[in-house]
């Protein structure tokens, strides 16, 4: 059971992780990615952003549907999933927001 939460965890994080790239991406701006110089500070092009917030789509979908029953409701899937999400997108806002006012 604590391997299908930890799925669900990083499903999460994966699919929380893949929205600032493809919004980035397919409004035609670079954004950081893990493949610029030096990665996670550098940018990229929108186009491998795109791809990049794609893949992160893909993997998250995996994890959370192929991984247990995945049930949205009020239960320990749901609590496991939004936690991790509200946790992933903490942690992203205050990296992104380092990143981009020490390069200002």
């Amino acid at each position: 059971m604590a391997g299908i939460y930890a799925a669900h965890f990083f499903a999460a994080f994966f699919l929380v992780n893949g929205i600032p790239h493809f919004v980035q991406g397919v409004s035609g701006s670079p954004f950081q990615s893990p493949f610029a110089r030096p990665p996670g500070v550098g940018e990229s092009s929108a186009i491998v952003n795109v791809l990049w917030g794609f893949t992160n789509f893909v993997i998250g979908y995996v994890l959370l549907f192929n991984f247990g029953d995945f049930v949205i409701g009020l239960n320990a899937d749901t609590l496991v999933t939004g936690s991790a999400a509200l946790l992933t997108s903490i942690a992203l806002a205050w990296h992104f927001q380092r990143v981009r006012n020490s390069s200002a």
